[in-house]
């Protein structure tokens, strides 16, 4: 079975909240177990990007062109386990992309979790250089998000 098979498997566990998946094909047996991270959906909509291990980590997305300049990334990662959404609402544009200046406390993102929206803020000031998560994505719990380069603060 191919990376490709078994994380397509695991994506269906996350969607159907399946904790053990058990898969006999083609002559190979394969059981996939994963511990739900519990999820905390704060009554506020506002909470603050943190700094987590990662979960399970999604390829770049967009990348910025490199600089010249050595510079110094910080990852914001999610909060929670939820679907990650570039714009307040379909249609409109992302709250931010690749190259856009953030400040900290600056919208990046909503995170939707058992029914709520919460926006997730930059933790620091700097410039967006990849966004690692894409609309509507089902993103885990210390998955990282964005990564932003602090270098020039």
């Amino acid at each position: 079975m191919e990376n490709k098979e078994i994380r397509e498997l695991a994506q269906i566990m996350i969607d159907m909240g399946l904790t053990t998946l058990d898969l006999n094909s083609r002559g190979e047996s394969i059981r996939l177990e994963r511990h739900a991270a519990p999820v905390f959906a704060a009554p506020v909509a506002h909470i603050e990007a943190q700094a987590a291990n990662p979960v399970l980590a999604a390829g770049p997305r967009e990348e910025a062109q490199p600089t010249a300049a050595a510079s110094v990334l910080h990852e914001v990662k999610s909060p929670t386990v939820g679907t990650f959404y570039a714009s307040s609402e379909p249609g409109k544009d992302a709250f931010v992309k690749v190259g856009d200046k953030v400040s900290k406390g600056e919208t990046l993102c909503l995170l939707e979790a058992m029914k709520m929206l919460n926006e997730i803020h930059a933790d620091k000031a700097g410039v967006v250089v990849e966004i690692l998560a894409e609309n509507k994505q089902v993103v885990e719990f210390g998955q990282p998000l964005f990564r932003i380069d602090v270098s020039g603060n």
